[in-house]
């Protein structure tokens, strides 16, 4: 049997078309994407206010925040007085996220977070905290 031009390109279009719509319905039946935030938009509208952290914090010159090494736990130095929240971040899946209230310690002992209930593999520890009017923002990154 031969075949002409006009067939062999009807076929190829057919075979393209064909696979396009298998690619789409597999896209779609997807659902464990996960957005890095949940409200997107009003996130880039406050962003302004992290910078603003972010400056404060590097204009202060210390971490409070530390990876004990060779231990799944954070250590938090933060000043008396001072009070805030880390948030325990999963890049790879947000059900996984946690957030925890933390503050400083009259004395300005270290406080120390126990990880060992996390799941194994890369996370990201942003924290986030205030001394008076100041808000400061930190953010280390963690692989247990």
């Amino acid at each position: 049997m031969k075949m002409n031009w006009g067939t062999g390109i009807v076929l190829v279009f057919v075979g393209f078309a064909t696979i396009m719509i298998s690619m789409v319905r597999i896209c779609m039946k997807q659902d464990d994407l996960h957005l890095v935030e949940e409200n997107y938009y009003a996130e880039t509208i406050r962003y302004q206010s992290h910078i603003d952290k972010v400056g404060n914090t590097q204009e202060r010159g210390q971490q409070v925040m530390q990876q004990l090494p060779g231990q799944a736990a954070l250590q938090f130095a933060l000043p008396a007085g001072a009070s805030g929240e880390v948030h325990l971040f999963r890049p790879s899946d947000a059900r996984l996220d946690q957030r925890l209230s933390v503050a400083g310690t009259p004395t300005e002992e270290a406080v120390v977070l126990p990880l060992e209930g996390l799941k194994a593999g890369y996370w990201k520890a942003k924290l986030t905290w205030q001394l008076g009017e100041q808000a400061f923002y930190e953010e280390l990154s963690i692989h247990l």
